[in-house]
Protein backbone atom coordinates (compact mmCIF):
# COMPACT_ATOMS: atom_id res chain seq x y z
CA UNK A 1 0.00 0.00 0.00
CA UNK A 2 1.15 3.57 -0.67
CA UNK A 3 2.05 6.03 1.98
CA UNK A 4 -0.95 8.38 0.51
CA UNK A 5 -3.13 5.16 0.82
CA UNK A 6 -1.91 4.55 4.10
CA UNK A 7 -2.50 7.83 5.35
CA UNK A 8 -5.98 8.26 3.89
CA UNK A 9 -6.62 4.81 5.75
CA UNK A 10 -5.74 6.12 9.14
CA UNK A 11 -7.30 9.53 9.65
CA UNK A 12 -10.60 8.52 7.09
CA UNK A 13 -13.53 8.52 9.75
CA UNK A 14 -17.00 6.72 8.89
CA UNK A 15 -20.05 9.05 9.63
CA UNK A 16 -21.67 5.51 11.27
CA UNK A 17 -18.58 5.72 14.31
CA UNK A 18 -21.25 6.94 16.83
CA UNK A 19 -24.16 4.44 15.75
CA UNK A 20 -22.38 1.60 16.06
CA UNK A 21 -20.70 2.52 18.99
CA UNK A 22 -24.24 3.53 20.75
CA UNK A 23 -24.25 0.67 23.20
CA UNK A 24 -26.68 2.70 26.29
CA UNK A 25 -30.16 2.13 25.30
CA UNK A 26 -28.78 -1.69 24.85
CA UNK A 27 -27.23 -1.72 28.52
CA UNK A 28 -30.34 -0.73 29.73
CA UNK A 29 -32.89 -3.22 28.09
CA UNK A 30 -30.20 -6.00 29.12
CA UNK A 31 -30.99 -4.53 32.97
CA UNK A 32 -34.66 -4.88 32.25
CA UNK A 33 -35.41 -1.36 33.07
CA UNK A 34 -35.80 -0.06 29.21
CA UNK A 35 -38.89 3.12 29.59
CA UNK A 36 -38.96 3.58 26.44
CA UNK A 37 -41.07 3.41 23.00
CA UNK A 38 -43.64 0.59 25.07
CA UNK A 39 -46.74 0.07 22.77
CA UNK A 40 -50.12 0.97 24.39
CA UNK A 41 -52.72 -1.56 22.83
CA UNK A 42 -55.80 0.62 23.18
CA UNK A 43 -57.64 3.64 22.64
CA UNK A 44 -55.62 6.57 25.14
CA UNK A 45 -57.10 7.49 28.62
CA UNK A 46 -57.07 7.77 32.19
CA UNK A 47 -56.30 3.93 32.30
CA UNK A 48 -54.49 2.22 29.22
CA UNK A 49 -53.02 -1.69 28.10
CA UNK A 50 -49.71 -1.36 27.83
CA UNK A 51 -47.31 -4.73 27.34
CA UNK A 52 -50.68 -6.59 28.35
CA UNK A 53 -51.49 -5.21 31.59
CA UNK A 54 -53.39 -2.67 32.55
CA UNK A 55 -51.99 0.87 33.87
CA UNK A 56 -53.07 4.20 35.25
CA UNK A 57 -51.84 6.97 32.77
CA UNK A 58 -49.78 9.30 34.40
CA UNK A 59 -47.52 10.17 31.47
CA UNK A 60 -50.09 11.85 29.29
CA UNK A 61 -50.92 15.63 27.80
CA UNK A 62 -54.06 15.06 27.19
CA UNK A 63 -55.43 17.50 29.85
CA UNK A 64 -58.55 18.01 29.69
CA UNK A 65 -59.26 14.43 28.45
CA UNK A 66 -60.64 15.33 24.99
CA UNK A 67 -58.29 13.21 22.89
CA UNK A 68 -60.92 9.97 23.20
CA UNK A 69 -63.85 12.22 23.69
CA UNK A 70 -66.96 10.99 21.29
CA UNK A 71 -67.66 14.37 19.71
CA UNK A 72 -63.83 15.15 19.34
CA UNK A 73 -63.85 11.73 17.45
CA UNK A 74 -67.02 11.78 15.55
CA UNK A 75 -65.62 15.27 14.16
CA UNK A 76 -62.60 14.10 13.23
CA UNK A 77 -63.72 11.27 11.50
CA UNK A 78 -66.43 13.02 9.53
CA UNK A 79 -64.16 15.36 8.26
CA UNK A 80 -62.30 12.39 6.99
CA UNK A 81 -65.36 11.18 5.12
CA UNK A 82 -65.82 14.99 3.56
CA UNK A 83 -62.08 15.71 2.41
CA UNK A 84 -60.03 12.79 2.83
CA UNK A 85 -57.55 11.36 4.62
CA UNK A 86 -55.13 14.28 3.74
CA UNK A 87 -54.12 17.32 1.66
CA UNK A 88 -51.66 15.97 -0.77
CA UNK A 89 -49.60 19.16 -0.11
CA UNK A 90 -48.44 22.33 1.95
CA UNK A 91 -50.60 25.43 3.23
CA UNK A 92 -48.47 27.55 0.23
CA UNK A 93 -50.09 25.60 -2.47
CA UNK A 94 -52.73 22.94 -2.41
CA UNK A 95 -53.01 22.06 1.16
CA UNK A 96 -55.51 24.95 2.31
CA UNK A 97 -58.82 24.00 2.97
CA UNK A 98 -61.65 26.06 4.21
CA UNK A 99 -61.24 24.05 7.43
CA UNK A 100 -58.17 25.14 8.29
CA UNK A 101 -58.95 29.08 7.41
CA UNK A 102 -62.12 28.44 10.11
CA UNK A 103 -59.94 26.83 12.38
CA UNK A 104 -57.54 30.12 12.42
CA UNK A 105 -59.80 32.68 13.10
CA UNK A 106 -61.37 30.33 16.21
CA UNK A 107 -57.62 29.91 17.36
CA UNK A 108 -57.14 34.08 16.62
CA UNK A 109 -60.89 34.91 18.78
CA UNK A 110 -59.70 32.48 21.81
CA UNK A 111 -56.27 33.52 22.01
CA UNK A 112 -57.22 37.31 22.15
CA UNK A 113 -54.90 38.42 19.09
CA UNK A 114 -55.41 39.61 15.73
CA UNK A 115 -54.32 36.34 13.02
CA UNK A 116 -53.67 32.68 13.82
CA UNK A 117 -51.78 30.66 11.50
CA UNK A 118 -51.31 26.90 11.72
CA UNK A 119 -48.42 24.73 11.19
CA UNK A 120 -48.14 20.75 10.99
CA UNK A 121 -46.39 20.28 14.01
CA UNK A 122 -45.71 22.57 17.22
CA UNK A 123 -42.19 21.34 16.98
CA UNK A 124 -42.20 22.97 13.75
CA UNK A 125 -44.34 25.72 14.87
CA UNK A 126 -41.59 27.07 16.37
CA UNK A 127 -38.48 26.46 14.13
CA UNK A 128 -40.60 28.58 11.68
CA UNK A 129 -41.40 31.14 13.52
CA UNK A 130 -37.75 31.56 14.84
CA UNK A 131 -36.10 30.89 11.83
CA UNK A 132 -38.02 33.22 9.84
CA UNK A 133 -37.94 36.17 12.19
CA UNK A 134 -34.65 36.24 13.49
CA UNK A 135 -31.52 37.59 11.21
CA UNK A 136 -28.06 37.44 11.20
CA UNK A 137 -27.74 40.87 12.83
CA UNK A 138 -30.76 39.70 15.63
CA UNK A 139 -30.05 37.99 18.95
CA UNK A 140 -32.79 35.80 20.48
CA UNK A 141 -32.74 35.17 24.60
CA UNK A 142 -34.00 32.13 26.33
CA UNK A 143 -34.47 30.33 29.26
CA UNK A 144 -32.25 27.47 29.69
CA UNK A 145 -34.92 25.05 30.11
CA UNK A 146 -37.09 26.15 27.17
CA UNK A 147 -38.25 22.87 24.75
CA UNK A 148 -35.63 21.17 22.44
CA UNK A 149 -38.39 22.66 19.02
CA UNK A 150 -37.07 26.97 20.67
CA UNK A 151 -33.46 25.46 20.76
CA UNK A 152 -33.27 23.82 17.12
CA UNK A 153 -35.24 27.25 15.61
CA UNK A 154 -32.62 29.10 17.03
CA UNK A 155 -30.24 27.19 15.65
CA UNK A 156 -31.95 27.29 12.16
CA UNK A 157 -31.75 30.77 12.69
CA UNK A 158 -28.69 33.51 11.93
CA UNK A 159 -29.19 34.97 15.08
CA UNK A 160 -27.28 35.29 17.99
CA UNK A 161 -28.37 32.60 21.27
CA UNK A 162 -27.97 33.67 24.31
CA UNK A 163 -29.35 32.00 27.59
CA UNK A 164 -30.60 33.07 31.02
CA UNK A 165 -30.99 31.37 34.20
CA UNK A 166 -34.35 29.38 34.15
CA UNK A 167 -36.76 31.32 35.73
CA UNK A 168 -34.30 34.34 36.53
CA UNK A 169 -35.24 37.70 35.87
CA UNK A 170 -32.30 38.80 37.72
CA UNK A 171 -30.15 37.30 34.40
CA UNK A 172 -32.11 37.74 32.22
CA UNK A 173 -31.55 41.60 32.73
CA UNK A 174 -27.87 41.01 32.79
CA UNK A 175 -28.31 39.38 29.17
CA UNK A 176 -30.42 41.70 27.67
CA UNK A 177 -28.85 44.62 29.25
CA UNK A 178 -25.02 43.05 27.96
CA UNK A 179 -26.86 42.72 24.24
CA UNK A 180 -28.16 46.42 24.10
CA UNK A 181 -24.73 47.48 25.07
CA UNK A 182 -23.05 45.46 22.59
CA UNK A 183 -25.09 45.09 19.31
CA UNK A 184 -27.72 47.71 19.39
CA UNK A 185 -28.44 47.90 16.15
CA UNK A 186 -30.06 44.30 15.88
CA UNK A 187 -33.50 42.87 17.21
CA UNK A 188 -33.85 41.15 19.87
CA UNK A 189 -36.54 37.91 20.57
CA UNK A 190 -37.23 37.11 24.20
CA UNK A 191 -38.47 33.40 23.67
CA UNK A 192 -39.52 31.49 26.91
CA UNK A 193 -42.55 28.40 28.22
CA UNK A 194 -45.69 29.37 29.22
CA UNK A 195 -45.02 26.36 31.52
CA UNK A 196 -41.96 24.29 31.33
CA UNK A 197 -42.83 20.58 29.97
CA UNK A 198 -40.94 18.57 32.59
CA UNK A 199 -40.55 20.57 35.92
CA UNK A 200 -44.38 21.93 35.81
CA UNK A 201 -43.18 25.77 36.58
CA UNK A 202 -44.69 28.80 35.52
CA UNK A 203 -42.15 31.67 33.43
CA UNK A 204 -42.75 34.84 35.82
CA UNK A 205 -44.47 36.76 33.03
CA UNK A 206 -44.92 39.71 34.12
CA UNK A 207 -41.50 40.51 34.97
CA UNK A 208 -40.31 39.05 31.22
CA UNK A 209 -42.82 41.50 29.68
CA UNK A 210 -41.26 44.85 32.12
CA UNK A 211 -37.86 43.77 30.70
CA UNK A 212 -38.78 43.13 27.14
CA UNK A 213 -40.34 46.28 27.42
CA UNK A 214 -37.31 48.28 28.69
CA UNK A 215 -34.95 46.91 26.37
CA UNK A 216 -37.21 47.16 23.14
CA UNK A 217 -37.08 43.32 22.87
CA UNK A 218 -40.30 41.42 21.35
CA UNK A 219 -41.67 38.49 22.75
CA UNK A 220 -42.57 34.77 22.17
CA UNK A 221 -44.14 32.53 24.71
CA UNK A 222 -44.62 29.02 23.75
CA UNK A 223 -47.96 27.93 25.61
CA UNK A 224 -47.89 24.42 24.52
CA UNK A 225 -48.74 23.01 27.65
CA UNK A 226 -50.91 26.16 28.74
CA UNK A 227 -54.04 26.38 26.31
CA UNK A 228 -56.76 24.62 28.39
CA UNK A 229 -55.06 24.83 31.49
CA UNK A 230 -54.05 28.68 32.74
CA UNK A 231 -55.90 31.87 32.15
CA UNK A 232 -59.98 31.89 32.62
CA UNK A 233 -60.73 30.98 29.50
CA UNK A 234 -58.01 28.57 29.16
CA UNK A 235 -55.93 30.83 26.33
CA UNK A 236 -52.92 30.07 28.78
CA UNK A 237 -50.21 31.47 30.34
CA UNK A 238 -50.78 35.86 28.96
CA UNK A 239 -54.62 35.50 30.19
CA UNK A 240 -53.01 33.85 33.37
CA UNK A 241 -51.70 36.82 34.29
CA UNK A 242 -53.31 39.56 32.43
CA UNK A 243 -50.79 40.12 30.02
CA UNK A 244 -52.37 39.52 26.63
CA UNK A 245 -51.73 42.88 24.68
CA UNK A 246 -47.69 42.55 25.74
CA UNK A 247 -47.07 39.26 24.67
CA UNK A 248 -45.98 39.42 20.73
CA UNK A 249 -46.32 35.72 19.75
CA UNK A 250 -47.86 32.42 21.31
CA UNK A 251 -47.46 29.60 19.75
CA UNK A 252 -49.22 26.19 20.85
CA UNK A 253 -49.44 23.05 19.79
CA UNK A 254 -52.98 20.50 19.03
CA UNK A 255 -50.99 17.63 20.86
CA UNK A 256 -51.92 18.41 24.27
CA UNK A 257 -55.38 20.17 25.78
CA UNK A 258 -56.61 20.19 22.16
CA UNK A 259 -56.15 16.41 21.61
CA UNK A 260 -54.98 16.27 18.01
CA UNK A 261 -51.57 17.40 15.74
CA UNK A 262 -50.66 20.27 14.82
CA UNK A 263 -49.40 23.45 15.75
CA UNK A 264 -50.36 27.07 15.70
CA UNK A 265 -49.03 30.62 16.06
CA UNK A 266 -50.54 33.98 17.16
CA UNK A 267 -49.78 37.23 17.41
CA UNK A 268 -50.44 41.05 15.34
CA UNK A 269 -51.95 40.51 11.76
CA UNK A 270 -48.80 42.02 9.42
CA UNK A 271 -46.57 39.71 11.98
CA UNK A 272 -48.57 36.45 11.05
CA UNK A 273 -48.78 37.49 7.52
CA UNK A 274 -44.88 37.95 7.20
CA UNK A 275 -43.90 34.48 8.99
CA UNK A 276 -46.60 32.81 6.71
CA UNK A 277 -44.71 33.99 3.57
CA UNK A 278 -41.10 33.07 5.31
CA UNK A 279 -41.66 30.17 7.63
CA UNK A 280 -39.99 27.23 5.63
CA UNK A 281 -41.61 25.09 8.14
CA UNK A 282 -45.15 26.33 6.93
CA UNK A 283 -43.85 26.61 3.06
CA UNK A 284 -42.20 22.87 2.56
CA UNK A 285 -44.59 20.83 5.04
CA UNK A 286 -47.74 19.25 4.46
CA UNK A 287 -50.49 20.70 5.92
CA UNK A 288 -52.59 19.18 8.97
CA UNK A 289 -55.23 16.61 8.01
CA UNK A 290 -58.66 17.23 7.86
CA UNK A 291 -59.10 14.64 10.96
CA UNK A 292 -56.75 16.98 13.26
CA UNK A 293 -58.35 20.43 11.86
CA UNK A 294 -61.82 18.98 12.85
CA UNK A 295 -61.26 17.79 15.96
CA UNK A 296 -59.38 20.90 17.37
CA UNK A 297 -62.67 22.42 16.35
CA UNK A 298 -64.29 20.60 18.20
CA UNK A 299 -62.23 20.53 20.96
CA UNK A 300 -62.43 24.14 21.33
CA UNK A 301 -66.17 24.36 21.34
CA UNK A 302 -65.81 22.18 23.87
CA UNK A 303 -63.76 24.03 25.88
CA UNK A 304 -65.17 27.17 25.30
CA UNK A 305 -68.60 25.34 26.74
CA UNK A 306 -67.47 23.35 29.71
CA UNK A 307 -65.32 25.13 32.20
CA UNK A 308 -65.67 22.55 34.27
CA UNK A 309 -62.99 20.23 32.30
CA UNK A 310 -60.41 23.26 33.20
CA UNK A 311 -61.50 23.36 37.10
CA UNK A 312 -61.33 19.51 37.63
CA UNK A 313 -58.09 19.35 36.08
CA UNK A 314 -56.89 21.92 38.57
CA UNK A 315 -58.93 19.96 41.68
CA UNK A 316 -56.70 16.60 40.70
CA UNK A 317 -53.55 18.72 39.90
CA UNK A 318 -53.85 20.28 43.50
CA UNK A 319 -54.83 17.61 45.57
CA UNK A 320 -51.89 15.18 44.16
CA UNK A 321 -49.18 18.17 44.73
CA UNK A 322 -50.33 18.72 48.09
CA UNK A 323 -50.27 14.69 48.56
CA UNK A 324 -46.53 14.04 46.73
CA UNK A 325 -45.35 17.16 49.23
CA UNK A 326 -46.52 15.86 52.06
CA UNK A 327 -45.22 12.28 51.45
CA UNK A 328 -41.83 13.92 50.97
CA UNK A 329 -41.41 14.00 47.63
CA UNK A 330 -39.23 16.80 45.45
CA UNK A 331 -41.40 17.81 42.89
CA UNK A 332 -39.50 21.34 42.43
CA UNK A 333 -41.53 24.51 42.23
CA UNK A 334 -44.31 22.67 39.70
CA UNK A 335 -47.61 24.96 39.68
CA UNK A 336 -49.49 23.19 37.51
CA UNK A 337 -51.28 19.66 36.32
CA UNK A 338 -47.39 18.65 35.39
CA UNK A 339 -45.82 17.56 38.81
CA UNK A 340 -42.54 16.09 38.49
CA UNK A 341 -40.48 13.61 41.50
CA UNK A 342 -36.92 14.12 40.95
CA UNK A 343 -35.12 10.99 41.50
CA UNK A 344 -31.13 11.83 40.16
CA UNK A 345 -29.47 9.55 38.68
CA UNK A 346 -31.00 8.35 35.21
CA UNK A 347 -30.18 4.24 36.19
CA UNK A 348 -31.69 5.21 39.66
CA UNK A 349 -34.86 7.02 37.70
CA UNK A 350 -35.41 3.75 35.08
CA UNK A 351 -35.47 1.27 38.06
CA UNK A 352 -38.18 3.60 39.51
CA UNK A 353 -40.24 3.98 36.61
CA UNK A 354 -40.21 -0.16 35.99
CA UNK A 355 -41.58 -0.60 39.77
CA UNK A 356 -44.39 1.87 38.94
CA UNK A 357 -44.79 0.33 35.47
CA UNK A 358 -45.00 -3.14 37.39
CA UNK A 359 -47.55 -2.07 39.70
CA UNK A 360 -49.23 -0.41 37.05
CA UNK A 361 -48.43 2.79 36.82
CA UNK A 362 -47.89 4.28 33.84
CA UNK A 363 -45.49 7.56 34.20
CA UNK A 364 -42.70 9.20 32.11
CA UNK A 365 -38.79 8.89 33.37
CA UNK A 366 -37.11 11.88 32.56
CA UNK A 367 -33.31 12.29 31.80
CA UNK A 368 -30.46 14.74 30.51
CA UNK A 369 -30.37 16.82 28.52
CA UNK A 370 -34.03 17.44 28.88
CA UNK A 371 -32.98 18.18 32.75
CA UNK A 372 -30.00 18.85 34.00
CA UNK A 373 -27.14 16.13 34.96
CA UNK A 374 -28.31 14.30 38.20
CA UNK A 375 -31.94 15.68 38.17
CA UNK A 376 -33.53 12.91 36.53
CA UNK A 377 -37.04 12.99 37.37
CA UNK A 378 -40.46 10.91 36.85
CA UNK A 379 -42.64 13.07 35.29
CA UNK A 380 -46.35 12.86 36.03
CA UNK A 381 -49.50 14.65 34.88
CA UNK A 382 -52.95 14.11 35.42
CA UNK A 383 -55.86 15.12 33.55
CA UNK A 384 -59.59 16.77 34.16
CA UNK A 385 -61.38 13.05 34.04
CA UNK A 386 -59.00 11.48 36.39
CA UNK A 387 -61.35 9.71 39.46
CA UNK A 388 -60.25 10.16 42.78
CA UNK A 389 -60.06 6.36 42.64
CA UNK A 390 -57.36 7.14 39.75
CA UNK A 391 -55.48 9.04 41.92
CA UNK A 392 -56.36 7.15 44.92
CA UNK A 393 -54.30 4.33 42.92
CA UNK A 394 -51.43 6.49 41.99
CA UNK A 395 -50.78 8.30 45.25
CA UNK A 396 -50.57 4.33 46.65
CA UNK A 397 -48.02 3.11 44.55
CA UNK A 398 -46.26 5.90 44.28
CA UNK A 399 -45.81 6.32 48.71
CA UNK A 400 -44.96 2.58 48.34
CA UNK A 401 -42.21 2.69 45.95
CA UNK A 402 -40.85 5.99 46.58
CA UNK A 403 -40.44 4.46 50.01
CA UNK A 404 -39.02 0.90 49.16
CA UNK A 405 -36.53 3.53 46.89
CA UNK A 406 -35.22 5.32 49.90
CA UNK A 407 -36.83 8.49 48.03
CA UNK A 408 -39.25 9.31 51.04
CA UNK A 409 -39.09 8.23 54.44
Amino acid sequence: MKAEEQLTEAVRGDLFDRALAFSTADEVKAMGIYPYFHPIQSAPGDTVMVDGHECVMVGSNNYLGLVNDPRVKEASAEAARKYGSGCTGSRFLNGTLDLHLELEERLAKFMGKEKALVFSTGFQTNLGVISSLVGKNDAIVIDRQVHACIVDGCRLSYGKVYKFAHNDMDDLERVLRNIRANNGKGGILVAVDGVFSMEGDIIDLPSVVTLCERYGARLMVDDAHSIGVLGDTGAGTAEHFGVIDQVDLTTGTFSKSFAALGGFVVGDAQIINYIQHHARALIFSASITPSSAAAVIAALDIIEAEPERRLNLWKNAERVQKEYRDLGFNTGHSATPIVPIVVGEDLDCFAFWKRLFDEGVFTNPVISPAVPPGQAMIRTSYTATMTDAHIDRVIEVLASVGREKGLIA
